[in-house]
């Protein structure tokens, strides 16, 4: 592939997104010709810009013309032991080609860079594809068995509801109202006062009797607690009651006598 240099300038300083940006010094080997062919180590700090699976490098941040480029195709990204801490190196798959080593600012600097050139040639972007290729014709076929599935449940499901009404949901049983409100036992109740087997086969079943109540009802001889009215020895959860309206003023009574034997004590001055 033959590259452009101008179209790739372009490229380079664009508005188009970048998938990494940063410093980074990058080590420069410069050879002096005498006897013992010495080789000089050193590091420049330069401006890079990572687009796609390339990596421009520029001399400063501000620099329209970048000064050199890396395709990042047929290599590899690794960290590599040298003098200077945080360092990484791209190199080739090529016997002869160039290494490039890399230092970082710091730890996570050094990380976020070898993350983001590893995943940028296209051999990557390859694998990623077939994975989710993979996933996606996975998801479609459990999609398309659970579609299939609930058809068949929901069907005999509703077969079992016709033929054992016991087992219809609650919203389909007609709740009964009284003075605009559902009573306790609406989820069976009749009009007129009658009552519905429960699942044992016996009658409704009012609710239980409160902690003061069960007390007073156990004392000798069921006599009524002081104050009440005659009408009070009825039990609040006989099958008479078995309404919200009833047993509210059933209750009623006594929180009016416990409110009046509180007020004659305050009268006397006891608590």
């Amino acid at each position: 592939m033959k590259l452009n240099e101008r179209s790739v300038a372009h490229y380079a300083t664009c508005d188009s997104p970048t998938d990494h940006a940063g410093f980074l010094r990058k080590r420069v080997e410069r050879h002096h010709h005498h006897a013992h062919h010495h080789h000089a180590t050193s590091y420049q700090r330069r401006w890079f810009v990572l687009k796609g699976n390339l990596l421009f490098y520029f001399e400063e941040r501000e620099s329209r013309e970048p000064m050199g480029l890396v395709v990042l195709e047929g290599c590899t990204v690794e960290l590599c032991e040298a003098a200077e801490e945080f360092a990484f190196a791209i190199r080739f798959d090529d016997a002869g080609a160039r290494a490039y080593v890399l230092v970082a600012d710091g730890q996570a600097a050094m990380e976020a860079w070898v993350k983001a050139l590893s995943r940028a040639s296209f051999d990557y972007m390859r694998l990623v594809v077939r994975e989710l290729e993979k996933q996606l014709e996975e998801a479609c076929k459990s999609l398309a068995a659970c579609r299939q599935s609930p058809r068949r449940s929901s069907s005999s499901s509703r077969k079992r509801h016709l033929s054992n009404p016991a087992l219809l949901p609650l919203q389909e049983k007609p709740a009964v109202l009284e003075n605009g409100y559902s009573t306790w036992g609406s989820g069976g109740a009749v009009p007129g006062g009658a009552t519905c087997p429960d699942r044992d086969g016996g009658q409704a079943k009012p609710p239980p009797l409160p902690p003061r109540r069960r007390s007073a009802a156990g004392s000798a001889a069921g006599s009524p607690a002081p104050g009440l009215s005659p009408g009070m020895t009825e039990s609040p959860v006989s099958l008479d009651t078995a309404c919200f309206s009833k047993l509210h003023g059933w209750y009623g009574q006594e929180i009016a006598v416990l409110r009046r034997e509180w007020q004659e004590r305050q009268k006397r001055g006891h608590p």
